[in-house]
């Protein structure tokens, strides 16, 4: 029996989870133990079962999953969840929605659509939400991003973090951020928290003709925002606004945090900074906007 990645990081769960017994701990040990080729005799001797309890267990697993590893309560009343469905959802809680999902976090009404769907278990969102309260856990309130699959993501992000926790002496750190129009469309607020006089007059006089571009520039070490709003977004309006965001520092190192939109490598770009050598562009990895300081203080 071959697992798959998420089968096998499930089973090892298990394993070190203190919300399980030590019975079913072991019958993920068997289930592990058989995928990694193992004969069943060191299976059994390593477990300390008989060779028909080894061929049990990996039979259950193979047919009902982690579900399978659990004993079935014989006799008694009928239990209105069984204690397997509850032992997946905990385990399924404290994981990340599978490839697949779409999902970067489950809700209470999520996971029990996805248990519907994937796994043919009905249960009421209001049911998971109890067992959540029980257990302590809150996946819907976890801190997510979005991890780049840019080949240089390592050597970006060093980069990066670097500049903001030990920038090069007399330097200025600038995180820049531009919002498209159909993201400005929907704001009824500057960019920032922070008042852009005009900028804010401006924004709104645009979306009244339907257009907006937002324009945010901190300094990462003073926390100054220059901040402007124009009709368009194209070659012309970037490179106006660095001017407008460098000129305060002229005469000094400046590095400028920015993401990957395609108006900030355009010809005119890169022919303002052969003019200002002292500009230096820091790139975050692809789809990693949310490493740029101005992005995270925009979420806050």
């Amino acid at each position: 029996m071959e697992l798959t990645a998420e089968q096998e990081a499930e089973l090892r769960a298990l394993i070190n989870s203190r919300d399980v017994s030590a019975a079913v701990a072991s019958r993920a040990r068997v289930v592990l133990w058989h995928a990694e080729g193992r004969a069943r005799k060191d299976i059994g001797a390593l477990a300390g079962v008989s060779l028909p309890t080894v061929d049990r267990w990996v039979n259950r697993y193979a047919a009902h999953g982690v579900a399978g590893l659990h004993e079935r309560k014989r006799g008694g009343g009928r239990v209105q969840v069984p204690p397997e469905v509850r032992a997946r959802i905990v385990a399924l809680s404290r994981s990340t929605p599978p490839q697949g999902t779409g999902l970067s976090h489950w809700s209470c009404r999520l996971l029990a659509d996805y248990l519907h769907r994937a796994e043919g278990v009905t249960v009421s969102w209001h049911y998971i939400a109890r067992v959540w309260r029980e257990q302590g856990l809150a996946p819907h309130r976890s801190g997510t991003f979005k991890l780049s699959r840019d080949p240089a993501f390592a050597e970006k992000v060093a980069d990066v973090v670097g500049l903001y926790l030990d920038p090069p002496g007399g330097a200025v750190v600038l995180s820049i951020e531009e919002k498209t129009q159909i993201q400005a469309l929907d704001r009824t607020q500057p960019l920032l928290p922070i008042d852009f006089g005009k900028t804010e007059k401006r924004t709104h006089d645009y979306k009244r003709h339907g257009v907006a571009n937002l324009f945010a520039a901190p300094n990462v070490g003073t926390g100054e925002v220059v901040g402007d709003c124009r009709p368009s977004r194209d070659g012309k309006a970037f490179p106006a606004f660095l001017k407008k965001a460098t000129a305060p520092h002229a005469g000094r190192e400046i590095h400028v945090v920015l993401d990957n939109l395609s108006t900030h490598t355009t010809p005119d770009v890169a022919a303002w900074l052969e003019r200002n050598p002292h500009v230096t562009f820091h790139f975050t990895p692809i789809g990693s906007s949310w490493l740029n300081q101005v992005v995270r203080h925009e979420v806050a």
